[in-house]
């Protein structure tokens, strides 16, 4: 089935706010992968579950064109809203249902997204729609290789987010843990022999005690927590905040720590 639980306008401006960006260093991998692959010239890129288009923007200027799908309107008209990117377009569709000619795509790609599709509906489409050596492109992170540091903290910042994870761990779907494995079925199960599965790739960032607050905000599992329960999913939002910004000995939620996360990105190449 195609999930459906980030449709809503205030869920799509969390996300556009306080998602991550895919970095640079798995941009890098993708467009490696695809110049070796398939070579030049890049006309089309496709990226499925593009959300508010943060991935879809990353590869604009590596492609003649890129199409951004996803299934909520909301989503879809923050994306537009960003200026700038002329040869980004975005269109409502699934992942599963490609309008897109046979053997016309150069890459096909979703970022924190293929483990909401319906896996055989959507393979069956890739291998439709890519070119010969087209490429598809899967990445996304994984929580549990989250660390999170500021001068001389570190351990007692990563037990106060583990203990989020645990109050909104009844409230995970199995998609998520699908994503937590690295999408590692679905590598199974691509028909391309040529394939590789790249299972950390770790990056170094910077965030503000706000924005971290904010990403959880953008967990599917958190959204289920308060739609169940909406104050008390607010008091665990404040609580988190200040316990960090105690943990830290500062005031204001401005300040930035330390931040490692480990990606995972799944290639596959259509043969010739």
């Amino acid at each position: 089935m195609t999930y459906r639980l980030f449709e809503g306008k205030d869920h799509a401006s969390i996300y556009q706010k306080y998602r991550f960006t895919p970095p640079e260093e798995v941009k890098n991998i993708i467009l490696q992968y695809l110049n070796t692959k398939k070579g030049q010239p890049h006309v089309l890129a496709v990226d499925l579950g593009c959300g508010t288009g943060q991935n879809s923007r990353l590869l604009a200027p590596h492609f003649q064109e890129v199409v951004g799908i996803d299934v909520s309107d909301c989503q879809l008209e923050v994306a537009r809203a960003v200026p700038g990117y002329p040869n980004v377009t975005y269109r409502k569709g699934t992942a599963e249902d490609l309008h897109f000619p046979d053997g016309s795509v150069d890459l096909l790609t979703a970022a924190s997204a293929a483990h909401w599709f319906d896996q055989s509906r959507f393979l069956a489409e890739a291998s439709r729609v890519l070119k010969p050596r087209g490429c598809m492109a899967l990445l996304g992170f994984t929580d549990s290789d989250t660390r999170l540091h500021y001068q001389d903290c570190g351990e007692r910042l990563n037990h106060i987010y583990e203990e989020v994870k645990q109050v909104l761990l009844p409230y995970t779907s199995n998609p998520v843990a699908v994503s937590e494995s690295k999408l590692e079925d679905l590598y199974t199960a691509i028909p391309f022999p040529d394939k590789e599965r790249i299972e950390c790739i770790r990056v170094n960032l910077t965030i503000s005690v706000r924005n971290l607050v904010g990403f959880i905000t953008s967990w599917s599992m958190f959204q289920a927590y308060k739609k169940k329960d909406p104050q008390t999913a607010e008091d665990l939002l404040l609580n988190t905040q200040k316990r960090f910004l105690e943990e830290m000995g500062v005031t204001s939620p401005d300040t930035k720590m330390d931040l490692k996360m480990g990606y995972f990105c799944v290639l596959a190449s259509k043969p010739q």
